[in-house]
């Protein structure tokens, strides 16, 4: 998720049950000139694996291009993206706009694949660009088989929904249906019992989640332990672990981009362990007006030692809800 899986995001969540992770997609053009600030977006550490790169692009040659790129930096895995809705993406004939295409898209898969000689190359789209039926998601997958590609992902939605009502998961199903390849399941993801009626309806191989682990690490072995039928309660993390993780993300974000970045960060990090939570506006708007984290570190620590030591469980952020 672009801003938001960077480095220290994926430390944490590893350190709470996070198995394999994608860093924010990059762009293959801005890749293959080696712009300074997408070669940022790729810092990785020796604790940060499995590790998947995604590009973004619809030249079939940049695309190759930069696929050698991730190869050769020793990625795991190389996803395409075909599901960003952001108009400026699309606008370009990027991410989403693709599904429109499918003979560009088969272009831009065929390149890759010649490109990429060790690692295996999966796209994640969505079921559709303005066509609600999934029919376009179908499509697409069979083509992704035909040209090799290992894997899909399937975002219920349609790029003109953006993020606005539910997922559909007889779309991701339709998918599953279609192809032999293995179909992921994307939407709506933020709690265990979200991932079994995924895994239900749509009766896809694995599931992606996305804003379901924004302040939320805990959420990965809660749905481990859901996928794989234990009937152990989901894990609720106490007051003081809370308080615990988010000093330690801001620690990784200090030592990973520096003090000024961190405390830029901390604005929207601090909105996702918050919300749901009592009197947790103050805390955010003091943090928005500060860059000096250590001020931000004891705003925490005097805003956690407040709290009742019951709390609800963690909530997706609502800038990022339907």
């Amino acid at each position: 998720m672009a801003a938001c899986t960077d480095l220290p995001f994926r430390l944490i969540a590893r350190e709470k049950g996070l198995a394999f992770s994608f860093l924010e997609m990059v762009s293959a053009q801005a890749l293959v000139r080696e712009n300074e600030k997408t070669l940022r977006l790729l810092k990785t550490a020796p604790g940060d694996r499995p590790l998947g790169a995604q590009l973004l692009g619809c030249d079939p040659d940049n695309m190759a291009a930069a696929a050698r790129i991730i190869e050769d930096l020793g990625f795991d895995l190389l996803d395409l993206n075909l599901g960003c809705p952001v108009k400026k993406v699309t606008s370009n004939g990027e991410g989403s706009a693709l599904l429109k295409e499918p003979a560009k898209a088969a272009k831009v898969f065929s390149a890759v694949k010649r490109s990429v000689k060790r690692i295996p190359v999966t796209v994640k789209m969505r079921k559709g660009f303005q066509d609600d039926s999934g029919e376009e998601a179908v499509r697409m997958a069979k083509i992704a088989q035909a040209e090799g590609l290992s894997a899909v992902t399937v975002h219920g939605r349609t790029q003109a929904q953006g993020y606005s009502g539910r997922a559909d998961y007889a779309a991701i199903g339709k998918v599953k249906e279609a192809v032999g390849i293995p179909v992921i399941g994307n939407g709506d993801v933020v709690s265990a019992e979200d991932a079994q009626r995924l895994k239900a309806e749509s009766r896809c191989d694995g599931i992606m989640v996305g804003r379901g682990g924004l302040g939320n690490p805990w959420i990965y072995r809660n749905l481990e332990r859901a996928m794989t039928g234990s009937e152990d309660p989901p894990y609720v993390p106490d007051v003081a672990e809370r308080r615990r993780t988010l000093l330690k993300h801001l620690e990784l974000e200090v030592e990973h981009l520096g003090e000024r970045l961190a405390a830029l960060n901390m604005r929207r990090i601090i909105l996702w362990y918050t919300q749901g939570l009592p009197n947790c506006k103050a805390l955010r708007v003091a943090v928005c007006r500060t860059t000096d984290v250590v001020l931000i570190k004891r705003m925490i620590e005097d805003y956690f030692d407040a709290l009742p030591c019951e709390l609800p469980p963690p909530m997706a952020p609502i800038l990022l809800a339907e």
